[in-house]
């Protein structure tokens, strides 16, 4: 098991160096399975080949469910069959409450591991939704100023493709959130495009590959662009002289 204090003990070593890539698209779009086929991600291991660390509050809110045992409560892992009152309690919250639902609770854990990630400038792959694009915007500025070079993948389906993904999940989102969180990311994705520049690439994930027409889809756009934007130098004028300073620190210049 790959421990946290050996990955920021990697430092300016590390593979992914200086290198973030959002993940965007809407709920069943499929974000989490494009991600693991691109950069090469082992479940239950946040780590890819690449070197870049995952950041997502899913995995930690699914992984918080399951050890306060909502396998068994309520629907399960299946949050659409959730009493109204049981879903609000731990999924929803009340936002002007300082009470601590496992969903705020999943997305501190996440932003306490970024922190730490980015405290030691590591590769990550940030997955999210995306339909909060000034967020996006705030957040990709934020890494920019500690040095990071950034780039999005956009995954995209029909919401057609998306509601039928979702009815075959185990942890179910309520179909009229689906739709409404869809429709906002799609609305961003044009500025998204403008925000990333050349570094934003759309992934269509609307067909149902089998799983070696899937290995070849992923293996091509992964050489064509994923691979080829971790392994270019650091652009960022602040992440080189992050490298070059923390190199004479460990007296390699």
């Amino acid at each position: 098991m790959v421990k946290l204090k050996d990955l920021l003990n990697e430092g300016v070593f590390d593979k992914g160096i200086l290198k973030a890539v959002f993940m965007a698209g809407g709920p069943g779009s499929g974000k989490s399975y494009v991600a693991q086929e691109l950069f090469g991600i082992p479940k239950k291991i946040n780590v890819s080949v690449s070197g870049l660390k995952s950041v997502n509050s899913d995995t930690e809110f699914e992984h918080l469910l399951k050890k306060y045992g909502f396998e068994t409560v309520g629907g399960g892992l299946d949050i659409d069959l959730w009493p109204d009152d049981v879903f609000q309690m731990v999924a929803v919250g009340d936002e002007d409450s300082d009470d601590l639902t496992l969903r705020k609770k999943a997305k501190l854990l996440t932003k306490k591991r970024k922190e730490q990630y980015m405290n030691g400038r590591l590769g990550m792959i940030i997955d999210g939704t995306g339909h909060d694009f000034q967020k996006i915007k705030k957040e990709k500025q934020q890494l920019e100023k500690l040095g990071y070079d950034c780039y999005m993948v956009f995954v995209n389906t029909s919401l057609e493709v998306a509601l039928k993904r979702n009815s075959e999940r185990n942890r179910k989102l309520p179909e009229d959130l689906l739709t409404k969180s869809w429709k906002d990311v799609q609305k961003n994705l044009g500025g998204f495009q403008s925000l990333f520049g050349s570094n934003f690439v759309i992934v269509d994930n609307s067909k149902f590959l089998k799983a070696e027409d899937a290995a070849k889809k992923f293996g091509r756009l992964t050489k064509k662009y994923i691979d080829k934007f971790i392994k270019k130098p650091i652009k960022n004028k602040k992440g080189k002289q992050w490298v070059k300073h923390n190199l004479i620190l460990k007296g390699k210049n």
